[in-house]
């Protein structure tokens, strides 16, 4: 090899070490997209939208928030999987991914290798809610009554994969009942349903449940989170209960693109930490009893890959297949 081609290779060599790093240092120098996969005014979307906001003063750029919707998820996920790894396209993420693995049988992405999981916003509890009218007063009442009445008893959900179906399969397979599963098109009809007592049950997030059972209109027999809800401290967990396997978290977070440089994914997950101290936000997230449940980078990922591993494990567990 000739001098000339030894400095060009090395000068190749060195320009390729370098690249992620100054790209890593000149990281935000314009608006970042972030994509969420559910609409504009979901309580999820509203969330990310409430720290990143404030993540955008912390660096001195905007995130924009696009939505894009369809197909569980997918549609958005995948747009986001294939950008450039530069730090400039993030997903907002949701448990709502271990969805798309268990009720697809094909992607046009991979949720586990095409993403690094960066920072968690939080966990937000479900309340399990019953009418007045069934005479409940606790979780155990429930339990005592689909045994007695194996396939009799039935809950609601916001739809297939949703969070308020996981949660409620995670409880008949841990208390072992037979009880029938009846999806809405939404929360509005699901809650209607079950306030009505035309439905036995049904997994609400706290935030809109708190005034319907301050009000008497629903009875609150037990939160989906291992330990009571701040929000609803007479409430019993589902662990306090007597049902450890029974526990679900509805979380969400932001992620990057496989292979972003560290130095970005580093400085977006301290930035995001920052913003969630802060007590203009803290009070704002309260307002959708979301628990804070910080973590570093690589206990976020494992996080990640053990709860979409959970719920394929779930959909199989109660006889859920996957469709294309």
């Amino acid at each position: 090899m000739s001098f000339r081609s030894a400095c060009t290779a090395m000068a190749g060599a060195i320009l390729i070490t370098f690249a992620p790093a100054a790209l890593a240092q000149d990281w935000p120098n314009r608006s970042i997209v972030a994509v969420s996969t559910v609409s504009a005014g979901n309580a999820s979307d509203t969330i990310a939208r409430v720290v990143l906001d404030q993540v955008g003063r912390q660096i001195g750029q905007s995130f924009v928030i696009e939505n894009r919707t369809g197909a569980g998820g997918t549609i958005g996920s995948a747009s986001a999987a294939k950008a450039d790894p530069d730090g400039y396209t993030l997903l907002l993420l949701t448990a709502s991914q271990g969805s798309a693995v268990a009720l697809y049988k094909t992607l046009p992405y991979d949720p586990v290798h095409d993403f690094i999981p960066v920072a968690m916003f939080g966990v937000q509890p479900s309340v399990l809610i019953a009418a007045p009218s069934k005479g409940w007063k606790s979780l155990a009442d429930l339990i005592a009554a689909a045994k007695a009445n194996p396939g009799a008893l039935n809950f609601a959900s916001a739809g297939l994969g949703s969070a308020s179906h996981w949660a409620a399969e995670r409880l008949k397979v841990a208390a072992g009942i037979n009880v029938q599963h009846i999806p809405f098109r939404g929360p509005v009809e699901a809650f209607t349903e079950v306030m009505t007592g035309r439905v036995d049950y049904y997994y609400l997030p706290i935030a809109p449940a708190l005034q319907p059972i301050r009000d008497g209109k629903v009875v609150a027999l037990a939160v989906s989170t291992p330990k009571r809800a701040p929000t609803l401290p007479e409430v019993p967990s589902v662990v306090e209960a007597g049902y450890p396997g029974a526990q679900y978290l509805f979380w969400g977070g932001v992620a990057a693109t496989a292979k972003t440089p560290r130095a970005i994914v580093d400085k977006l997950h301290a930035e995001t930490v920052k913003a969630l101290a802060v007590p203009a936000v803290q009070e704002r997230l309260a307002t959708f009893g979301v628990e804070p449940m910080p973590m570093t980078v690589e206990a976020f990922g494992k996080f990640y890959r053990d709860d979409v591993a959970a719920i394929v494990k779930l959909a199989r567990d109660v006889n859920i297949a996957a469709t294309n």
